[in-house]
């Protein structure tokens, strides 16, 4: 149940592929215990690998990555494990809070928060915070006015205190964001350089489907890591073909990824169609081309390299998660701590 939490809240980004790492915090938490889910959890990630966690039922900050555990030692666990504390008790008050703003007095309800930030390969870099209630937008940080926004009726409250003079609390956050959370992260893709640098080739399967006014054409890749990929149907080489369906990137078992891409076409005499992939294991992207004489409902895959057909897609993706989170520091008023230098920003009560 926590995965499914987790994977609620996210920051969907569609479109073009662009190599880059993320570090990223979640917590969580809940009005009452239910399903094995602890009524408070905090993961960390580095791109789709947690890293550390800590919940209500251990009370410790532990390493998940084995290096991690390798590269930290009993002053950074313990240090974690006394923030993870506090966190925990504020997270307890935000729930109960969100609780009284939507008028409710029972039943399970979850809080969460969201926040980390991207490198790009270009050495760009950018920053985020969600928050969610129940699976829905609660409230977030605009990181280019640096204001919270609240996105529901309920939030007002808080990002009107959160925005005060006397709180200030997005500048504090833009330090963090913009300085502190890229330096951690690429300590810890030193950390696990070997297994963050690993890269697995796509797998690509073309398919169509014939309707009575139309033609589906399915793009299905597979096997592929990391997980950031573009993938969209071209027609004649050069034209995109709009697909009007969600692209999710899904995990598979074995630790790798797959998404299908899905376009309704009515094909001319003349016309192409083609399935673009591009990814960072791959030294140029790939041309799947779909030939409907001998296409069959068993995969057929023709795999062509293209390079001067192809620009880039500039843009970088979010590990989606569709649900926000949040949790802040206890008390009416809100005085950052000097936080330690291994420690994320503390979470802050909701008022």
């Amino acid at each position: 149940m926590l995965r499914h939490l987790l994977l609620l809240l996210t920051l969907g980004v569609s479109g073009g592929y662009s190599d880059s790492h993320s570090l990223r915090y979640y917590d969580t938490g809940v009005s009452a215990p239910g399903s094995g889910l602890p009524l408070y959890t905090y993961v960390g990630y580095v791109d789709d690998r947690e890293i550390v966690r800590y919940d209500s039922d251990s009370r410790r900050f532990h390493p998940v990555a084995p290096w991690m555990q390798k590269n930290e030692g009993p002053d950074y666990w313990e240090s974690e494990t006394q923030n993870g504390r506090g966190a925990e008790a504020v997270s307890k008050h935000n729930v109960q809070t969100a609780m009284q703003r939507f008028n409710q007095t029972g039943g399970f309800h979850s809080f969460q928060r969201m926040y980390g930030c991207e490198l790009r390969d270009d050495g760009s870099s950018r920053g985020y915070i969600q928050y969610g209630y129940d699976g829905k937008e609660f409230l977030s940080l605009d990181t280019e006015r640096w204001t919270y926004v609240s996105t529901a009726p309920e939030a007002q409250i808080t990002a009107q205190r959160w925005n005060s003079a006397e709180v200030n609390l997005p500048q504090y956050y833009r330090n963090y964001l913009v300085h502190e959370c890229v330096d951690w992260l690429r300590k810890y893709i030193a950390y696990g350089r070997e297994e963050l640098g690993r890269r697995v080739r796509p797998e690509v399967a073309v398919t169509s489907r014939q309707t009575d006014s139309a033609t589906m054409l399915h793009c299905r890749v597979y096997g592929f890591y990391p997980r950031d990929v573009d993938v969209k149907w071209v027609r004649n080489g050069k034209d995109d073909v709009i697909s009007h369906e969600a692209k999710q990137i899904l995990p598979h078992p074995d630790g790798t990824y797959q998404i299908r891409v899905t376009v309704e076409v009515a094909p001319k005499e003349g016309d192409s169609y083609s399935c673009h992939v591009d990814h960072s294991s791959l030294e140029e992207p790939l041309l799947v081309l779909w030939e409907p004489k001998n296409d069959s409902s068993t995969p057929y895959i023709i795999i062509a390299v293209v390079g001067v057909l192809v620009v880039i897609a500039a843009g970088v993706g979010f590990y989606a998660y569709k649900k926000r989170s949040g949790n802040n520091t206890p008390g009416a008023r809100y005085n950052p701590a000097a936080n330690s230098d291994n420690s994320p920003p503390p979470p802050t009560a909701c008022a």
